[in-house]
């Protein structure tokens, strides 16, 4: 059963990935979308499951909150020098192993939705069908993310539909592997913080400002607040 609802997972990412590359004419309004979505799946719903799962205090704070910081903080070093990197080379271009290392946290993160299927369907069916509602309808918004991120910093067309089907396959790999094997909460808890400070970074620091670049602010902004709601909804829907 778990198998068979993470290919839903499989069929939505594809579509959000399709819409992504449909509406290139409207390039900052699907990169206000996007970080709306980003913004919400982080406040929304990583940060709150890390925090029930992995809340344990270390020196007086969550060890989910800790490893989200340390998330952010990871993206923010690797991102400054790879453009330290760029700065050395005479090139102000965007480094494309940005996109491609997002893209792959992507498809970790939606590896992970699938194990969080195949477990909450150990726990009993009414669980299981509860995150499978959660995880199908937000995986709309991974596939989006995954095209727009990798293909926002450059990397060719081919390499962000490659990255679209590898996020696609993840989460029935996921899915599939807890036939073999239960994850640990607390493990589960602990990545999808620091997948949470991560994701934030990419978000706060380069797909909203680059979505404000150079375009009217209001319509962008729409789309940035409709993103969150869309979050919103799907996370009160699977309540």
């Amino acid at each position: 059963m778990a198998v068979f609802v993470a290919l839903g997972a499989f069929l939505m990412t594809l579509v959000g990935g399709w819409t992504a590359q449909r509406v290139t004419d409207r390039r900052h309004l699907v990169l206000g979308f996007a970080g709306g979505l980003m913004l919400g799946v982080v406040g929304l719903d990583l940060l709150p499951e890390a925090m029930a799962v992995a809340g344990t205090e270390v020196h007086g704070v969550p060890q989910a909150l800790l490893l989200f910081v340390g998330g952010f903080l990871t993206a923010h070093v690797v991102e400054r020098l790879l453009a330290v990197r760029r700065v050395a080379h005479g090139s102000d271009a965007r480094a494309p192993q940005v996109g491609l290392t997002a893209a792959a946290a992507m498809v970790g993160h939606s590896l992970m939705d699938g194990i969080a299927i195949g477990a909450a369907f150990q726990a009993g069916g009414a669980m299981g069908a509860t995150v499978a509602v959660a995880v199908v309808s937000h995986d709309f918004a991974d596939g989006f993310n995954t095209y727009t991120i990798t293909s926002l910093y450059g990397n060719a067309r081919r390499k962000a539909l490659a990255m679209l089907f590898a996020d696609a396959v993840a989460p029935v790999v996921g899915a599939a592997s807890t036939l073999f094997f239960t994850l640990p909460e607390e493990l589960l808890g602990s990545y999808l913080g620091f997948f949470g400070g991560a994701l934030l970074y990419l978000a706060a620091a380069e797909i909203l400002p680059e979505a404000h670049h150079e375009h009217p602010a209001v319509p962008t902004l729409l789309c940035t607040v409709g993103g969150v709601g869309f979050i919103w909804l799907v996370v009160g829907a699977a309540e």
